[in-house]
């Protein structure tokens, strides 16, 4: 039996984010339901035949999401909360793709208004997944076909026999949230999910599927003895009943104390990430039992930077070693979801670094290159051998004024002057603002207008002058709006910035830019994440001239706005020659220049957003306290070289932080606003008895979802927020930026938002509460 490849998945959003675009014209209403299911077949068929022609053995399918796969899995196994009942009478023709999309993104119509399901990040990546509910008396049935329609579609298109994907029902159990009055434990609905979910498999049999591929990423987590008793009886159940060929599927760390578990449940291949954690290949294929194939993932899968071959083939060559080429498979670490679809297409990008990198397609070629590599070829490893070598050589990369600075940081450079208690008193008597102060999170919607103006500045018919001219009459309009709304604390809207990591990236020295680097974050949301290829600094201001442009518009607060150094190593693709903690240092370093130059130029509040400190958090909790001591330093180094009337705010989006609190705590900002709307306060309870001690701001309304929340429904959350945080602590504002929405579901719901905030402070008795 020869070695096989294969794929764990693609990205879905096409080449030009065709599905973005035709996701959003059919929410808009202006194509039909037939014609975005043309264009979502279009890439489907594309994505095949471009893997296909790549060599790939196994060619996944189902990995294509109108989405998001983890809400697609709840359709396929009829996991609908009840409060979307409404929705499915509502719907003309009661379709599957209309009751999806409002789970994902909530409903308002025909007198209904049904809130969106929960987000959160998928483990310690950018992407968003749609958080599955669970009742205790939670029901199972097949509701959806697609799963079926796309096997059977790929078989057509590339002459083969697909390997479909699916979330393991493990994994699947542990994604969610429990959402019932009596507590219970979600893994206990293994029992009822189990047969509709060898039900599945059956039918993919009789299809006639030969390999399936079931993602359990939870593997390479911390589990309880429970969860991992939940392994062992789900593939026992799942191999007395069906006869597929199973590989089984982790990623984004190793086994570790669960390899022993991995390796002995009832399937037929393992897959592994060999590029987060190379050294746990002696340990697992020493422990594999005789029949057992193995599938190292080789090929990163979540950044930019082409294969060492060297590298790669020294662990291929560890592994077989032990068991041998013929249960051996080459493959990338994870999907490849995480990576822009296609290098062919940056043409602007420089010929030496454009031969660093390698997108999803290319990196197809690097399994097949790898697979003739152990074949025999030595020309294809001597070619990447010099490519390696030019990169680790450049002169683009390595800064030593940047490096020395890094050597000279001291302890104090992380600390504010005063400690928060003395802040808050200063800046509470130099701000004079209400309880419930309201603000909102940075930007404001960046209509088809503003990015038309971007394309033609990048084309050359407009001039910078021209350029700037029309963005400061979008800004001034936006102050206008949030003065007749009566905002407290003003944002300038952003619309000079093209995405909140780019937009610094593209001013800071060490980075590269892609044209069509697009990845998916959530839903129809895309981001061109920047390459960090070099040592960072700043070369000049990056965002004083629009900040004091905007403060001379008006005489209430204006925020100053900033991507915190972690968030922008998190949302860019890191070189991987050094430890991310120095990348993150270094871009600290350049983001307090900033910092205090903004102050220097009389800006009073400014935010320093930072939504992916939790999302860089190792998944082994014992990994998880070095992560964080640097990911704090390099926040508090960014924010400590101002006074202590200067107030730092930060936000933080879609995080878990019960675990994390002391460290949230640690940052040290006068305020931080955070996600609450989907999970109804939820998250409030870590910092309530945390007794997290400076101002928070709990967001009030959720931003994904088009729908307009009430002024009762948020007066509703405030109080929520009110019983658990001392009210003198209590910011109002939405979830998260507003850059996706509408202006007039914006106006809207802030309108609402300022009257909620109002009728709060009516509400409190402020000698009692404060």
């Amino acid at each position: 039996m020869r070695m096989l490849t294969h794929n764990l998945g693609f990205p879905r959003i096409g080449a030009q984010r065709q599905l973005k675009k035709a996701s959003e014209q059919y929410w808009a209403g202006n194509i039909t339901r037939a014609e975005l299911f043309i264009a979502a077949k279009k890439i489907r068929e594309e994505n095949w035949l471009l893997q296909k022609e790549a060599g790939i053995d196994m060619i996944p399918c189902n990995d294509f999401s109108f989405y998001d796969q983890v809400l697609d899995m709840s359709l396929l196994v009829g996991a609908v909360p009840p409060r979307y009942t409404p929705v499915a009478t509502d719907i003309k023709d009661n379709t599957e793709i209309d009751l999806y999309f409002a789970m994902a993104r909530g409903y308002q119509q025909h007198g209904l208004d049904i809130t969106a399901m929960e987000m959160t990040k998928w483990f310690d990546t950018n992407y968003h997944y749609i958080v599955p509910e669970f009742t205790a008396g939670q029901q199972f049935r097949i509701l959806s076909d697609k799963l079926f329609h796309e096997f059977n579609e790929c078989k057509r298109v590339t002459g083969t026999t697909p390997k479909p994907v699916l979330i393991g029902p493990v994994s699947y159990l542990l994604l969610g949230k429990e959402k019932d009055n009596q507590p219970f434990d979600r893994i206990d609905l293994l029992k009822q999910l189990l047969p509709v979910y060898i039900e599945v498999l059956k039918k993919l049999e009789e299809n006639g599927a030969i390999w399936v591929q079931i993602d359990e990423p939870f593997l390479v987590t911390d589990l309880t003895d429970k969860q991992k008793q939940a392994f062992e009886f789900a593939y026992k159940e799942i191999r007395k009943k069906c006869d597929l060929k199973i590989l089984l599927a982790t990623y984004f760390e190793g086994l570790q104390e669960n390899t022993s578990l991995a390796v002995n449940l009832p399937v037929c291949a393992l897959h592994i990430d060999l590029v987060r954690s190379p050294q746990q290949v002696d340990e697992v294929v020493k422990a594999m039992p005789p029949k057992l194939s193995l599938s190292v993932g080789v090929v990163d899968g979540r950044n930019i930077w082409k294969n060492d071959y060297s590298k790669s083939l020294a662990l291929i060559e560890k592994a077989k070693a032990v068991i041998g080429e013929e249960r051996l498979m080459l493959a990338p670490s994870c999907s490849l979801l995480h990576s822009p679809v296609d290098l062919d297409g940056e043409t602007a990008l420089d010929a030496d670094i454009k031969s660093w990198m390698a997108f999803a397609r290319q990196k197809l070629y690097e399994i097949n290159d790898l697979k003739q590599i152990v074949a025999g070829d030595s020309a294809l490893l001597k070619k990447n051998a010099a490519i390696i070598e030019n990169r680790r050589n450049s002169t683009r990369i390595h800064k030593q004024a940047v490096k020395d600075r890094l050597a000279a940081i001291k302890e104090t450079d992380a600390i504010r002057a005063s400690a928060f208690t003395v802040r808050q008193q200063i800046q509470q008597e130099r701000f004079q603002l209400p309880l419930f102060p309201t603000t909102t999170i940075g930007s404001f919607p960046q209509t088809e207008e503003i990015r038309q103006l971007r394309a033609k500045l990048k084309k050359g018919d407009l001039t910078k002058e021209q350029y700037e001219s029309e963005i400061e009459e979008a800004t001034i309009s936006a102050i206008r709006v949030q003065e007749e709304i009566g905002l407290d604390v003003l944002v300038h809207g952003e619309f000079e910035r093209n995405d909140m990591v780019e937009y610094f990236g593209e001013q800071l020295d060490g980075f590269q830019f892609t044209k069509n680097g697009w990845v998916q974050s959530y839903g129809s949301r895309c981001v061109k994440p920047p390459v960090i290829a070099g040592d960072v600094s700043r070369i000049s201001d990056m965002t004083v001239r629009w900040s004091t442009f905007a403060q001379a518009q008006t005489s209430r607060l204006m925020k100053g706005m900033l991507t915190g150094p972690v968030t922008i190593l998190q949302w860019s693709f890191v070189r991987d020659d050094q430890p991310r903690w120095q990348t993150a240092f270094q871009i600290a370093l350049a983001i307090r220049d900033e910092v205090v130059a903004l102050e220097k130029a009389g800006i009073k509040v400014i935010q320093i957003d930072e939504p992916a400190i939790r999302e860089g958090l190792p998944l082994r909790k014992k990994d998880g306290p070095a992560y964080l001591e640097w990911a704090v330093k390099a926040f508090r180094l960014s924010a400590s070289g101002v006074k202590d009337e200067t107030q730092v705010h930060t936000h933080m989006c879609y995080s878990e932080f019960n675990d994390i609190m002391e460290h949230i705590a640690k940052m040290d900002a006068d305020v931080i606003t955070i996600e609450t709307s989907r999970s109804q306060m939820e998250l409030l309870q870590a910092f309530a008895r945390f007794k997290y001690p400076n101002e928070i701001g709990p967001g009030v309304y959720d931003i994904h979802s088009p729908r307009v929340p009430g002024v009762e429904e948020m007066t509703s959350l405030l109080e929520k927020a009110a019983a658990l945080l001392p009210v003198k602590n209590i910011w109002v504002n939405p979830d998260c930026g507003l850059k996706t929405r509408r202006w007039t579901e914006t106006i809207a719901a802030l309108k609402n938002m300022v009257q909620a905030a109002s009728e709060a402070r009516e509400k409190v008795q402020q000698p009692a509460l404060l």
